[in-house]
């Protein structure tokens, strides 16, 4: 699979994992804060800011049913949708404003877009990338309409059997995108540890041929950091600027302490993972002589005399002949006297 680029920034391969900071509903309703937070995301090594645009009245109906009620075994339960995306969703006012910011600070800024046109409004921004939220991964039409733009589409898999996976995949294909990354995820707030499946990410590599990466709801950093070692090139993890702020999804979200606390521990990752290399290393050569074994002479011994198990043997440190010649030494001869403690050298044999 080809790297991609979203913005200046390359993504795949040996590059490093691009990391995502979701500001989602982390905003409290206040532009500033939301600013806050996305120059507060900078600080802890972040790559990039994620928004998500939608309204009340694009995502949902302003309905009050038992079939618009969130009663899911979640922290929302109680709730009608209309109701709950109105606390949520980030005003389209603010949204050239925190593009702003993002590029004042150095960070890439995109979105997710929930219809058709929240995807004219962001292209009206030049968004760099798209990202299709879990749920939005059956909205046919609008995956179509992000991957004509041509940009990169970020999937996240959340409620995804394999065929939808293949489906909005094949969607972007069929318009000429072959930029996709797919997020492994998990769609419960939190999610559990054991639930997130991380071998997943090599498989979506080989079957799909797409770069993969991890949409991560679980709590701390365990799982996005184990997820560099098992193929992840991008990883995405709510972000809010103080849990006190509050709101749909401070829960699961990191504060400033823990998503720089995760970008060092990925970032750690990748240096233990490294590359193939059988070099022993700067530091183990420095200290390999004294560490090694190697043939010495155990006894004072006399020009003439036979060489035994009782005359050498191998210990550290390695300033002797290998080991691997013990054996074909012995019964042979000294060609010299030589003292205890005298690492064995050939010109010690006949």
């Amino acid at each position: 699979m080809k790297n991609i680029h979203i913005g200046n920034t390359e993504i795949g391969g040996s590059n490093p994992c691009f990391i995502i900071a979701e500001l989602s509903a982390n905003h409290g309703k206040d532009i500033n804060i939301a600013i806050e937070t996305i120059r507060a995301a900078k600080k802890t090594g972040a790559d990039a800011i994620k928004l998500q645009t939608f309204t009340p009245d694009t995502i949902t109906l302003d309905v009050k049913n038992e079939a618009f009620l969130v009663n899911h075994g979640t922290q929302w339960d109680g709730k009608y949708l209309h109701e709950l995306y109105t606390e949520t969703h980030l005003p389209w006012e603010w949204h050239e404003r925190l593009f702003e910011v993002a590029k004042e600070e150095g960070l890439v800024c995109f979105s997710s877009p929930f219809d058709l046109t929240a995807v004219d409004f962001l292209e009206s921004l030049n968004t760099p990338a798209y990202k299709i939220a879990s749920p939005e991964i059956l909205d046919i039409p609008l995956i179509e309409k992000c991957a004509k733009t041509g940009k990169p589409i970020i999937i996240s898999t959340g409620i995804a059997t394999i065929s939808d996976i293949d489906l909005a995949i094949q969607t972007c294909r069929n318009v000429g995108n072959n930029n996709i990354v797919l997020l492994k995820c998990t769609t419960s707030y939190p999610a559990p540890i054991e639930d997130a499946n991380l071998k997943t990410l090599n498989n979506f590599a080989d079957t799909f041929q797409v770069i993969p990466g991890l949409s991560d709801h679980t709590l701390g950093t365990i799982v996005p950091t184990v997820s560099v070692a098992l193929g992840a090139k991008v990883i995405e993890k709510h972000f809010i600027l103080d849990k006190s702020v509050g709101g749909a999804d401070a829960s699961f979200s990191l504060d400033v302490e823990e998503f720089s606390q995760m970008v060092k521990s990925v970032r750690d990752a990748e240096k233990a993972i490294g590359k193939v290399s059988y070099n022993i290393g700067s530091k183990a050569t420095s200290l390999s002589k004294l560490a090694s074994r190697s043939l010495f002479i155990t006894k004072d011994v006399k020009k003439g005399d036979i060489i035994t198990e009782e005359n050498i043997r191998s210990v550290r440190p390695g300033n002797g002949i290998h080991p691997k010649y013990y054996k074909d030494l012995l019964g042979k001869k000294f060609a010299k006297d030589a003292k205890f403690a005298t690492p064995l050298d050939f010109s010690h044999i006949k």
